[in-house]
């Protein structure tokens, strides 16, 4: 077993394009076949996308190039570039793109399987598909063409957390083990596929707190993994089914691990204590809520609502604070002062700070001044702070949302 020591060194790995970032591990502790099956040389069709790929992709042609007669040819299929920005005039490519080109494998783009026939080489047709962290399911037809059908490498201990976004749930869960699957590729769901190889239970104990951190650990297991099960032709029929999950455990919840939205980071004020909140932060990025402007003219008040991001997050308010603030209901604090602060109390009676904040449609700013030009609490004009508020602080018009 890979000891937590182990995860911190890897924690501050940085991937290389063409170098491999994988390590050469010893997984004894693996259940293995008693003597390697005989296969074919493979003729891989290998669908990836991120940095967790990578090093999969990285391993098999480090493989490959070792003469082993195991891997005979690589292919590569990735999504498309995107626009990116509102003006889409710019456009991110897919990162295991420059990878491949770098590796000087064929580059495959595609954003449908519809109508796509893999690539025939010169040593025959596609004889295995591996799919790794691609967000595409492979097409029935495609994996039946495939003589060996079809693996994926999942970063979690399958049966939990099955989704595209196993890495953030286990770190939202507070999961202080992981591991890695290494599965079939079901014709029709995903997830659902034989376990050929897996990270014995209960997994690796980690102390990352971030995802790139979480997927610097995992990814090399799961390139290991992968290359170990080719040297022992684990996944040629037939095919043993090895996952730690038996009748001893089906009581133990399973967690989808959903891909990350909007609604994952709508702040909860009324839930999510202040741990909770600082550690979404950190997993999932920016979180977000809704709060009222009330903004007053000679015609009258004009109210309305604008959505806050909270784009660099907050930090814990260390000293004691006395303010008698509802949960949720922001506070500006030192209106008397050069920097005001604007402060929320959570359900669990600590303080947050903001220092700044982004208003929807606009750019990010110290969360005073974003406050005072949208009228999200009734700032007055500098110099009649002291007469109205002798306070020095004054509330939003109303809680967060």
């Amino acid at each position: 077993m890979v000891s937590s020591r182990l995860g911190l060194r890897l924690g501050k790995c940085t991937y290389s394009l063409c170098k491999p970032s994988f390590l050469v591990l010893s997984i004894s502790s693996q259940r293995r076949l008693a003597s390697a099956k005989t296969y074919d040389p493979l003729r891989v069709l290998f669908c990836g996308s991120d940095k967790f790929s990578i090093v999969s992709l990285q391993a098999l042609d480090h493989e490959r190039r070792l003469g082993t007669g195991r891997i005979a040819s690589i292919d590569v299929v990735c999504r498309p570039e995107k626009p990116v920005r509102r003006q889409l005039r710019a456009v991110r490519e897919v990162p295991i793109a420059a990878t491949a080109r770098c590796l000087g494998l064929p580059l495959h783009r595609i954003d449908t399987f519809t109508g796509w026939t893999p690539p025939t080489c010169p040593q025959g047709p596609v004889n295995l598909i591996i799919a790794v962290s691609f967000g595409l399911r492979i097409p029935a037809r495609i994996l039946a063409s495939a003589k060996y059908g079809g693996l994926n490498v999942h970063p979690s201990m399958l049966p939990e957390f099955p989704g595209p976004a196993p890495l953030h749930h286990t770190l939202l869960a507070n999961r202080k083990t992981t591991g890695v699957t290494l599965q079939t590729l079901h014709p029709t769901r995903f997830d659902e596929g034989i376990i050929v190889a897996q990270t014995p239970y209960p997994g690796v104990e980690h102390q990352a707190a971030t995802v790139d951190e979480l997927q610097a650990l995992t990814a090399p297991l799961g390139a290991n993994m992968l290359i170990q099960s080719l040297k022992d032709g684990s996944f040629v029929p037939p095919i043993r089914e090895v996952g730690w999950y038996n009748s001893a455990l089906a009581s133990r919840e399973v967690t989808h691990a959903s891909k990350i939205g909007p609604k994952d980071r709508h702040l909860d004020w009324t839930t999510w204590s202040a741990d909770d909140i600082l550690r979404r932060q950190r997993i999932i990025g920016p979180l977000w809520n809704m709060t009222k402007t009330i903004a007053t003219s000679k015609d009258g008040e004009r109210k309305g609502a604008k959505r806050i991001i909270w784009e660099h997050g907050f930090r814990l308010l260390e000293e004691e604070c006395h303010l008698f603030a509802a949960i949720g209901h922001p506070i500006v604090v030192g209106l008397h002062g050069a920097t005001p602060k604007v402060y929320i109390r959570t359900c669990d009676g600590n303080v947050l700070v903001a220092d700044s904040v982004k208003v929807e449609g606009e750019a990010t700013t110290e969360a005073f001044h974003a406050t005072k030009r949208n009228s999200f609490a009734p700032i007055p004009k500098r110099g009649d702070e002291t007469t109205q508020y002798p306070h020095d602080f004054v509330a939003f018009h109303s809680p967060l949302t």
